[in-house]
């Protein structure tokens, strides 16, 4: 039971289908700049108006005013929230799910934050290790704390990321299973679950995709 439930996270076993399915995770970035080519619509409203505010939620955080500076935390908001939604139709392979993505996406960032301030803000890095106020007789204890939780921010974004879109996955996937043992009366309900299942997961989607955007805005803005 536990083999079927867990197949549908499951890339097809053919090379050519293996490959097919990891490239369409960035089928996004073919559709997104049809907004900016094409004339004004209410898709590139609503998209303009969607960067602008994420703007100015990044904007007090990284403590610049420019565009430029929360551009990356906006990609990486978008490229999440795209692949989260793709997962959410049919026959449609989940990469969000997969730790393989999301470590990928989470390590790097993490590793080049943590580079970044050692190399150029040594002192800072190091004074913020131990939180002010600390007693003296704590700072060890502390210096310990704080390293092994910056050690596993990046694991702690990658599995937030994926155990949010599997367990989402495996409740559709079970409902649906139920579908054929169910009596028909009782039909109804199951398909009015099932709505209400797709629209807290399309929440959650949009939810995820803010928060691992927001805690790396968060991580850079602790080494500059």
């Amino acid at each position: 039971m536990m083999t079927s439930l867990f197949s549908i996270f499951e890339p097809s076993s053919s090379i050519l289908s293996i490959h097919l399915n990891w490239i369409s995770t960035f089928i996004g970035l073919y559709f997104i700049p049809m907004f900016y080519w094409i004339s004004p619509s209410r898709w590139s409203i609503l998209w303009s108006l969607i960067i602008k505010t994420l703007h100015n939620e990044f904007k007090p955080i990284l403590k610049l005013s420019n565009l430029s500076s929360s551009l990356l935390f906006i990609s990486l908001f978008s490229f999440i929230l795209f692949n989260n939604f793709l997962g959410l139709l049919p026959y449609i392979f989940t990469s969000s799910s997969h730790l393989a993505m999301t470590l990928s996406l989470a390590l790097p960032l993490w590793l080049s934050f943590i580079l970044f301030g050692w190399i150029n803000h040594t002192q800072h890095m190091f004074a913020h290790l131990v939180p002010q106020g600390t007693p003296n007789i704590l700072m060890p204890f502390m210096v310990l704390i704080e390293t092994i939780s910056n050690i596993i921010r990046p694991g702690t974004l990658a599995i937030r990321l994926a155990a949010n879109m599997i367990a989402g996955h495996l409740l559709l996937s079970l409902l649906g299973n139920m579908g054929p043992l169910m009596p028909s009366s009782l039909m109804f309900l199951l398909i009015f679950s099932q709505i209400l299942l797709l629209m807290l997961e399309s929440a959650v989607a949009i939810i995820q995709s803010y928060v691992f955007a927001v805690l790396s805005t968060l991580y850079a803005s602790e080494v500059n």
